[in-house]
């Protein structure tokens, strides 16, 4: 019960009913219900009268959902066998306990939390409802201090010499929200040792939180002390020059990393998979989501420690690896969902009804629910109008299709959260009802309104009424929308022959889907024919040439060499793409394509490169083993041409890769001098151990910054390197024999590629992604799809493992006969167009062509397959020739009048 959060996940999944009843505050149709409304914190309560488990022993479903694990059963749930083809272990992890690290005192310190209880204080659900206070008094604190590397990093007390890869960017998330919660006079600072920015966009969020006041000390925390009744915290720490520091803080946030879950060890055992030193699942790098027994793979921190793009890039990866295993019996157990007949509207006048969620405290515990509900009875078109405690849980859902067809209803607004994660949820429950699912309208009256005013009852409940007043009145205009599918051409195209482009068409045509695959040089292979090693020591050049040989005689995959495109037109599933080679132009017609197109070392003019034969970069060194086992001193500098003004990313793979040519020159001459310069080493997750490694052979790590970077010149005997020590606080002067850089990777020139087939690119050149987290190997246009070095710099295990989601992916289109695409598309009137083709040159999708009309000229024609609905030929149109189905102008118009 102490572990309960009040999140109501149990709620929304319990099947056990019983009738509506209002009871002390209760409302509840389920075996177990979150008490509403009433002080935090809340907790779960369970009828035993309808719950399945305490009758009969079933069930359970509440304590499997439970996130927190606040649920538990005493007798020993039911056993279930399943007879499957392959299973995918996604056991997640568990955040490191603090309460072993007694110098801070968490659990005995009001004021020192945990990231993940920090997180609670930022969330509306929370306990505090989003209102950041301290434990000890409950006033908003001023000075926060975030520890990193707690429970990571650390081979003295909790033995954890990994790096949890996740908490410096999350640190620096809750700092800058923190500062947004508590307005300018809030001082975050960051407590860190190398502050780890590796990821997609991570280094520009990090520049923008120090632009915005968040302080970054380089330091580890020595002890915390509580100095005064109210709480306040003193930090002892040393700065990195020896100045002992005391320092005041009103609240703590222990950044804690992540151990593999207690559950691993039971489960591994029954699975008879092997599990590496650290208890998450072994896997190795050319293989990155396969454990050690066929058919059973992993995906995320069950497998070592990543964020979430990384984790669900894994998940379909792995889906991939299993789709191969059961290509076979694909759709030989898939039942189709049957809908209803939709009811026919037209000419119907409005019976709209309104349902207003309390979602447990989020909404009902600051705005009037109730009195939302009786205004809502008042709008015209309104026939009926209820509350519900969580509208999104299936009792409501099921209750929800009675209403409409009880009531005659044909057009339906839920006042809830956000449609961007449950519109489609309500969509279905329209069609479940015999509705189209367009004839849905939502207000979100959550993050729109009760989040937003969440210290103001009466203005968020104002507010609450006059979304759900705008979109009664939108809905009054809504019509039915109908669905739009498009048959597909089961092949693929893939973009680039490096190791991400073939193993992205080898998964594909090991499922059974053709792919034709474009390289634009003479031989397959891209970065990774310059690689030897991974970094656990793996053989890449083997791995590559078997790699090569497989796509090379598979009969299900085309390769064309020296080839380039210059042309592509189409919607998914039924691409055509234009293609020169040899001499010849070939139309190849696809239903899905793979953009891999690679990257590269970028040159630089810095620290001497191409003036000294003595200056490499890169894997330069690799491959001349006697050269590195003669010299006597080696100096290797970290971002060189990255993390500045002209390309401010990280790389993220330079520091592995530097540290690991540094153990090799180690392990060649021990008695060398080996140097490594750096910013910041950013050897993620079980990559420490390279760090650690490096260290205890000897190799030297001096720190340098942007503003006071090393020198190289030539000297008489060879090659002198000036650099300033923090630590010593002097300039150093190193003999260096060798000097080897690690510079910015770099993509290919894509700007033609991008082009043709309409793509994005952020600034540094990199092709854009969907969505950060949801949809990392998606493009925003349908069929789409991108892995490798195209989507941002990472080691070749990540490659591998994106080019097998990026297939997963396109194996969903390719293996349907047909796809639904959104039917919300521009609808373009003919008659008042006049073919000036501005809607054309503006689409980002290229979705609108001219095409002749006879008598008429050239006319707008809308291809309805690609088009995303944005709206944007729409409001640039002058003839007002363009109209969006389902945003038509009088249902925007109808909404923003009754907000006036």
């Amino acid at each position: 019960m102490d572990k309960c959060i009040a999140c109501g996940a149990c709620t929304k999944k319990c099947p056990g009913k019983k009738p509506d009843e209002y009871n002390e505050g209760i409302i509840s149709r389920k075996a177990i219900y979150v008490p509403y409304p009433q002080a935090v914190p809340l907790k779960y309560a369970i009828d035993p009268e309808i719950c399945l488990y305490l009758q009969k022993g079933k069930c359970g479903t509440c304590k499997k959902v439970c996130p927190t694990g606040a649920i538990n059963y005493d007798d020993k749930e039911e056993q279930v066998t399943l007879k499957v083809g392959s299973v995918i272990v996604t056991a997640g992890f568990k955040a490191f306990n603090p309460a072993k690290l007694d110098q801070y005192q968490h659990g005995t310190l009001p004021n020192v939390v945990t990231s993940l209880e920090f997180e609670r204080y930022l969330s509306a659900g929370g306990p505090t409802a989003g209102h950041i206070k301290r434990p000890s008094d409950g006033k908003e604190p001023r000075k926060i201090a975030w520890l990193q590397c707690v429970g990571s990093r650390d081979i003295n007390k909790c033995d954890n010499e990994y790096c949890s890869s996740v908490c410096c960017m999350y640190a620096i998330k809750e700092a800058v929200i923190a500062r947004e919660h508590l307005g300018k006079d809030c001082r975050p600072a960051i407590f860190f040792m190398d502050l780890r920015s590796h990821g997609k966009e991570f280094e520009k969020y990090y520049n923008r939180a120090k632009a915005d006041g968040v302080r970054f000390i380089r330091s580890r925390v020595h002890s915390i002390t509580e100095i005064d009744q109210s709480g306040t915290l003193d930090l002892r720490y040393v700065t990195e020059s020896g100045d002992i520091m005391n320092e005041t803080f009103d609240m703590v946030v222990l950044s804690i990393g992540m151990e593999a879950p207690d559950s691993i060890m039971d489960l591994a055992g029954t699975l008879g998979i092997e599990l590496n030193q650290y208890h998450f699942v072994k896997t190795d790098d050319l293989s990155p989501v396969a454990t050690s027994k066929p058919g059973i793979y992993v995906a995320g921190v069950a497998q070592g420690c990543k964020d979430i793009p990384q984790s669900v890039m894994e998940a379909s990866a792995a889906a991939c690896s299993a789709g191969i295993s059961l290509a076979r019996a694909r759709g030989s157990l898939v039942r189709e969902k049957i809908f209803p007949p939709e009811k026919q509207i037209t000419g119907q006048e409005p019976r709209i009804g309104v349902f207003v969620c309390n979602c447990g405290v989020n909404i009902g515990g600051i705005a009037d629910v109730p009195a939302v509900v009786e205004y809502a009875k008042t709008l015209p078109g309104v026939t009926y109008a209820e509350e519900n405690l969580f509208s999104c849980s299936q009792d409501t859902q099921d209750k929800m299709v009675e209403v409409i067809r009880e009531q005659n209803l044909n057009r339906v607004v839920v006042a809830a959260c956000t449609p961007r994660t449950h519109e489609p949820l309500f969509q279905e429950t329209l069609r479940n009802a015999n509705l189209n699912p367009y004839l849905f309208e939502m207000a979100n009256i959550r993050n729109q309104c009760t989040w937003v005013h969440s210290d103001n009852k009466e203005i968020a409940t104002r507010k609450a009424k006059n979304l759900v007043s705008m979109s009664v009145s939108r809905a009054r205009l809504l019509e039915a929308v109908p669905a739009l599918s498009v048959n597909v051409d089961k092949s693929a195209l893939v973009v680039g022959g490096g190791v991400a482009g073939m193993t992205a068409a080898l998964s594909l045509a090991n499922q059974g889907f053709p792919a034709t695959i474009v390289e634009k040089t003479e031989e397959l292979g891209g970065a990774a024919r310059d690689i030897h090693k991974t970094w656990q020591g793996q053989d890449v050049q083997k791995f590559l040439k078997d790699l090569i040989s497989k796509v090379e005689n598979h009969p299900d995959i085309n390769v064309m060499i020296n080839a380039e495109i210059t042309g592509a037109s189409g919607f998914v599933g039924n691409f055509e793409t234009m293609i020169a080679a040899g001499g010849n132009t070939s139309i190849v017609r696809h239903g899905a394509t793979i953009i891999a197109t690679g990257g590269q070392a970028s040159e630089t003019d810095e620290y001497l490169l191409g003036k000294n034969p003595n200056v490499t970069r890169w894997h330069d060194l690799e491959h001349n083993p006697d050269k590195l086992k003669k010299a006597e001193s080696v100096v290797f500098i970290q971002c060189v041409g990255s993390r500045d003004e002209k390309r401010p990313y990280c790389s993220r793979i330079c520091c592995t890769a530097s540290i690991k040519q540094a153990i090799l020159a180690k392990d060649l001459n021990p008695g060398a001098d080996v140097y490594v310069l750096y910013r910041d080493i950013r050897t993620f997750g079980d990559r420490e151990v390279l760090y650690k490694e490096a260290r205890n052979k000897g190799v030297i790590f001096i720190r340098y910054s942007l503003e006071n970077k090393p020198v190289v010149q030539e000297v008489e005997g060879g090659l002198e390197v000036l650099v300033f020590d923090p630590v010593l606080q002097k300039k150093l002067a190193i003999q260096a024999d060798l000097v080897n850089l690690a510079t910015a990777i770099v993509p290919h020139d894509n700007e033609k590629l991008a082009s043709l087939y309409k793509l994005s690119m952020n600034e540094d050149k990199f092709f854009m992604e969907a969505h950060a987290k949801l949809r990392p190997v998606d493009f925003a246009t349908d069929g789409l799809f991108l892995c490798g070095l195209a989507h941002y710099p990472k080691p070749i295990e990540e490659n591998i493992a994106q080019a097998m989601a990026a297939a997963s992916r396109a194996a969903t289109i390719l293996s349907k006969p047909s796809i639904q695409v959104s039917p919300l598309v521009s609808q373009i009137n003919a008659e008042k167009c006049i073919g000036c083709g501005l809607c054309v040159s503006i689409c980002p999708f290229g979705a609108i062509e001219l095409e002749e009309i006879e008598g008429k000229g050239k006319r707008a024609k809308n291809i309805s397959a690609s088009c995303k609905g944005c709206g944007l030929c729409a409001s640039s149109c002058p003839q007002k020739a363009i109209d969006m189905l389902h945003f038509r102008d009088e249902q925007i118009v109808a909404a923003v009048i009754a907000a006036a």
